[in-house]
C-alpha cells in the first residue's frame, strides 16, 4: 500500500512546481501526438497507475484532514475560553452525527465552532450551516450561555442580518425546515427577521480575537464536517 509521503512525492514530481503549467505543457505536447508519442511522453512524465494511486490516496485523506483541523481547533480554543470553575461535560470533535447536540457543552455554556475564513462571496452552503447552528443554539432548552464561535464576524453578520429567504437557507434540510415551520409558521420569512428575534441569546464570537493563532487560519471546507 502506498504511503502518504510517497504519494505526495510522486505528485510533487509530476507537478514540477506548478500543476497548471504542467497541465498546459501536456496539452500542448499532445496536439497531433500518435500512440507511440503518447507512450513516450507518459514514460518521460511518469504518467502511470502509480501516479493515479497517489492522487487517489491523497484525495481519500483530504476529508479526514478537515476533520482533524476542526478537532484541533476546538482543542486549542478550550484553554482560552473556559472560565474558572467551568468544566467540560461533553465535547464532539468528529464529523457528522456523533449523537451529541453541540461541539461543546460545559457547566457554563453550549457552543458550536466554525473554523472558516469567510471570503464574502456566494457561500450558500456555509451560510446554511451557520444558520442551522445559530437556530439550534437559540432554540435549545438551557439557561447556559449559548456561543457560536467563528473566524471573523463581518461576513457571518452580513448574512445573519441579510434578506436571504429562510426557505432557501433550509431547502437542503427538510427536517429542519419542517420543525421551523411547525414552531413559527409564517412569522419569519428571511434570515434577518429570525436573527433579530434571537440575537440577544446567542453570542456570536470571533474566536480569532480570543486565540491569536487563529487570525491566520487557512480556509477549510466544512461542508464535509456537517450532515444536513
Amino acid at each position: 500500500m502506498i504511503t502518504l509521503v510517497e504519494a505526495a512525492r510522486r505528485l510533487q514530481d509530476f507537478e514540477h512546481g506548478s500543476l497548471t503549467k504542467r497541465i498546459s505543457t501536456l496539452e500542448s505536447e499532445l496536439e497531433n501526438a500518435d500512440k507511440a508519442l503518447c507512450a513516450s511522453m507518459f514514460q518521460t512524465f511518469h504518467i502511470n497507475l502509480s501516479l493515479l494511486d497517489s492522487a487517489l490516496a491523497l484525495k481519500q485523506i483530504a476529508g479526514q484532514i478537515n476533520v482533524l483541523i476542526h478537532a484541533i481547533g476546538i482543542l486549542l480554543a478550550l484553554p482560552h475560553i473556559l472560565e474558572d470553575q467551568e468544566t467540560i461535560q461533553s465535547v464532539s470533535l468528529g464529523a457528522g452525527n456523533t449523537g451529541k447536540s453541540f461541539d461543546l457543552e460545559t457547566t457554563h455554556r453550549v457552543a458550536e465552532f466554525k473554523f472558516i475564513n469567510w471570503k464574502g462571496g456566494p457561500e450558500s452552503i456555509r451560510q446554511n450551516q451557520l444558520f442551522k447552528d445559530f437556530y439550534l443554539l437559540a432554540e435549545h432548552d438551557t439557561s447556559k450561555k449559548r456561543c457560536l464561535y467563528v473566524i471573523g464576524k463581518t461576513h457571518p453578520l452580513k448574512f445573519l442580518q441579510g434578506g436571504r429567504s429562510l426557505s432557501s437557507v433550509m431547502s437542503r434540510n427538510n427536517k429542519l425546515w419542517t420543525v421551523f415551520k411547525n414552531l413559527y409558521g409564517e412569522k419569519f420569512s428571511v434570515v434577518s427577521e429570525y436573527y433579530e428575534y434571537r440575537k440577544s441569546i446567542v453570542h456570536l464570537i470571533d474566536i480569532a480575537g480570543i486565540v491569536p493563532q487563529f487570525q491566520n487560519i487557512e480556509e477549510i471546507d466544512e461542508e464535509t464536517l456537517n450532515n444536513e
